[in-house]
C-alpha cells in the first residue's frame, strides 16, 4: 500500500517548486512557439529557447503543460498531488524515451541530451512534490503520523 504524508509542514514550499516548474515551462514553450513559428510541427532544427532544443510540437506541448502545471499547484486540493505525481511520471519516461531516440529519425520532439536531463530533473521533482503535498483531514493526518511513529501495534 502507498504511504504518502497527509499535512506534511513543507506542502506550500513543495507546491510552489511545482508552480515554479510549470512557470519554467510555460515560458520555454512559448519562447519556442515564438521562434518555431512557421516551420513544420515536427521539424529538427536548430533551435533553441531558454537553453534548450525546440520544435513546434514540443514548444505547443509545453505551453499546454505548463498551464496544467501552474493549475495543479494553485489548487489546494488533492488534485495538484495526483497532477504532480501524474507529470512526474511523464516526465520521466518522456525523458528515457527521448534519450533512447536521441540520434535517430524518431527524435520527433528534437531532443537534445540537455533537454533530457532537464526533463528528468522535472520529473524527479514533481515526483517528490507529489509525495509531500497531500491534503487530508486533521483526524487522517493524526493517524497517519501515529502509525509511522507506532508502526508494530
Amino acid at each position: 500500500m502507498a504511504h504518502f504524508p497527509v499535512n506534511h509542514p513543507a506542502r506550500p514550499l513543495y507546491r510552489v517548486f511545482a508552480g515554479l516548474v510549470g512557470l519554467y515551462i510555460l515560458v520555454f514553450g512559448a519562447f519556442g512557439v515564438v521562434q518555431t513559428w512557421g516551420e513544420p510541427l515536427f521539424a529538427r532544427g536548430s533551435h533553441w529557447a531558454l537553453g534548450l532544443r525546440t520544435n513546434l510540437a514540443f514548444s505547443l506541448v509545453s505551453v499546454v503543460f505548463g498551464i496544467v502545471l501552474i493549475i495543479g499547484a494553485s489548487r489546494r486540493g488533492n488534485l495538484g498531488h495526483i497532477m504532480n505525481l501524474t507529470a512526474g511520471v511523464v516526465f520521466m519516461v518522456t525523458g528515457i524515451a527521448m534519450m533512447s531516440v536521441l540520434q535517430t529519425r524518431a527524435n520527433i520532439l528534437n531532443f537534445s541530451m540537455s533537454t533530457v536531463i532537464v526533463s528528468l530533473l522535472f520529473g524527479l521533482l514533481l515526483l517528490a512534490t507529489g509525495l509531500y503535498d497531500k491534503i487530508g483531514t486533521d483526524e487522517h493526518a493524526a493517524r497517519e503520523r501515529a502509525d509511522r511513529l507506532h508502526p508494530a501495534r
